[in-house]
């Protein structure tokens, strides 16, 4: 219980802000028209995602918000805002299937008080957020116990199939994955919205769930369970009723072969939804996604299916030395496979070494790093022991046919005594002595066999693999729950340079010249564009037209918007306004974030005659 509420930290953000426009901390002159928020990847949004606030605590958002462009979201502002400090929470759900939640604030004219707290509202925390992490806890340890209990039949001990111990384990994985799926699609409308234990159960909520990419692979987890039921009925129902032959043979070829399918969609249900569905490679990321799941499985599943098998086979059905020997091998596979798709999975979310230690994702990957170091090397001891096992499993047989000789004779002594009681009529005594020796003898069964030092030390070694393996699901749990290390890193240095932006003093201007000629009469000369301080937030700009002799020129109409290709933000249109002949000016011109951005200016010399000229230059 203790290493399952581990897990349970809170839910953090899988999506980033990498900008924003009023960016945080800026001051501004004239009220912006809009709020504009930029994402590390897409995100979903409701009506209630997006919300700017007065000093008062009052919304002056109006309508709902929009997707200006590729992973840039905004929501319009009522005209005629007051000065003071504005406060803007955001709440939405990003492409991985987490909720993303913060806030920050901007002023117009001068900061002031606010009665708004500098906290958003907490996505995916609280008591919803615990129950959802331990659902998502309890989803994955039933599909490693389903998985890997199943592989280990049919791999390694197909006389399993008839153990009852092993066939509660698998039956118990389905219901506990079964279980767990309906557990998060209940949960899933509160987590990612108002946090509250009452929605659990609105059925609106669970509607909207339903039509969202997470909501979709649920379902169809528990389509495939249902399939997954149909595998367990076939494995521990007529599979165990076949002698071996060809038929079995076939059947087990047959059972693998659908086991192997389901597993993998089964497994598909969390690479399309979370962190392999988007960053880069998500091409790739995926299948490497499942192909994890399925070692993790495959290893994990198939060591408490030999627990089980070590501590509950009955003693007439005692797991062979050889099936131990077989999952050993198949261990070790799957291990192989674990650390190449971990090591591509490592790279793709960190991006770069520092993010092992200055992130959070990181620093749990490198516990679970040490935990699965940590299993192998026990599971080294294993296989020794393992080794032992079949370097005395001759002997062991020996005596055990000696054993059943001896206890063949005294059955065979019990049957003549039986007969001889028969007749005088004492048969009931004969047939509990007979009953009496029969289970004499399986005791004696099981004394030779937990009387094995080896298959003692293979007990040990491998329920402390069972302990460590509880604990490692744990954090890779917590590790599913949060922010990529990538991420991370590039939402730092976002914040970075916004908060540089906004306490920088001007003393980083830009000045562009750029020739034009409209076509007309005397329609040719040069426009000036000054942006001071040149930077991400408000910025002050002034345009200046003059003749090619450099007099003024006065001219109709000038506009410029601004374009960062890169990133596919904008073109963000500003309009100056006339001071002079031949000079413009704009205030609080916002620039969101960073980069080489293309500076477009449209310059109208008559009624007819414009043109459009730019250049790209370095701001921020």
């Amino acid at each position: 219980m203790g290493a399952l509420l581990a897990g349970a930290g809170p839910a953090s953000a899988h999506a980033a802000l990498t900008g924003s426009d009023p960016a945080q901390g800026v001051v501004v002159k004239q009220a912006p028209a809009q709020v504009a928020l930029t994402f590390s990847e897409k995100v979903a949004m409701n009506d209630d995602s997006l919300r700017v606030l007065d000093p008062r605590g009052k919304p002056v958002q109006t309508g709902t918000p929009a997707n200006l462009s590729g992973t840039t979201y905004a929501v319009k502002l009522r005209s005629g805002l007051g000065n003071g400090t504005y406060t803007v929470t955001y709440q939405v759900v990003s492409a991985d299937s987490h909720p993303v939640s913060g806030a920050y604030t901007f002023s117009i004219g001068a900061p002031s008080q606010t009665v708004v707290s500098g906290t958003g509202p907490v996505a995916g925390g609280g008591a919803v957020g615990g129950l959802y992490a331990i659902g998502r806890y309890a989803s994955y340890a039933g599909f490693i116990v389903l998985a890997g209990g199943a592989a280990f039949v049919l791999a390694c001990w197909q006389r399993g199939a008839g153990v009852r111990a092993l066939q509660r384990l698998v039956v118990g994985g389905w219901l506990t994955l079964t279980a767990a799926t309906l557990w998060l699609l209940l949960l899933r409308g509160s987590y990612t919205t108002s946090g509250k234990l009452a929605d659990v159960f609105d059925l609106g909520l669970l509607g909207q769930v339903l039509q969202t990419k997470t909501g979709a692979t649920l379902v169809s987890r528990l389509l495939l369970l249902a399939a997954a039921a149909l595998f367990i009925a076939v494995l521990f129902g007529a599979y165990t009723k076949r002698d071996e032959g060809q038929e079995k043979r076939d059947l087990t070829f047959g059972l693998a072969i659908g086991g192997v399918v389901v597993a993998a969609g089964l497994a598909s249900s969390w690479a399309m939804a979370e962190h392999a569905s988007v960053g880069l490679q998500p091409g790739i990321a995926m299948p490497v996604d499942v192909v994890h799941l399925l070692a993790v499985a495959t290893w994990l599943g198939g060591l408490t299916a030999l627990l089980v098998a070590l501590y509950r086979a009955p003693a007439e059905t005692p797991v062979e030395s050889a099936a131990v020997r077989r999952f050993s091998r198949l261990a070790f596979g799957s291990v192989v496979v674990l650390v190449a798709t971990g090591i591509y999975q490592s790279w793709r979310q960190l991006g770069a070494w520092s993010a092992f230690t200055d992130t959070r994702y990181g620093q749990l990957l490198l516990v679970k790093i040490g935990l699965v170091a940590l299993l192998v090397g026990i599971a080294s001891i294993s296989r020794r022991w393992t080794g032992r096992l079949a370097d005395n499993a001759a002997m062991a047989d020996a005596d055990g046919e000696a054993e059943s000789g001896e206890a063949e004779k005294e059955r065979v002594t019990a049957a003549k005594a039986a007969g001889k009681n028969t007749g005088s009529g004492d048969s009931q005594r004969a047939a509990q002595l007979a009953r009496q020796r029969a289970a004499m003898d399986v005791a004696r069964q099981k004394r030779l066999r937990d009387g094995d030092a080896n298959r003692f030390g293979l007990r040990r070694t491998v329920l402390a693999e069972a302990g460590v393996a509880v604990v490692l699901l744990a954090v890779t749990t917590w590790l599913t729950q949060t922010e990529p290390g990538r991420t991370e890193l590039d939402a730092k240095a976002a914040s970075s340079s916004s908060s540089a932006s906004a306490t920088a003093p001007s003393n980083g201007a830009l000045t562009l010249d750029m020739p034009f000629d409209t076509g007309g009469t005397d329609g040719k000369g040069v426009v000036s564009i000054d942006l001071d301080p040149a930077r991400v937030g408000g910025n002050e700009m002034h345009v200046y037209v003059q003749r090619p002799g450099g007099r003024a020129f006065d001219i109709p109409e000038v506009k410029v918007a601004f374009t960062l290709e890169a990133k596919k933000i904008g073109p963000l249109p500003v309009t100056p306004d006339r001071i002079t002949t031949g000079h413009w000016s704009a205030s609080g011109v916002q620039i969101p974030m960073a980069g080489d951005w293309k500076i477009a200016v449209t310059v109208r010399t008559s009624d007819i005659d414009q043109v459009t000229v730019s250049k790209n230059a370095q701001i921020g």
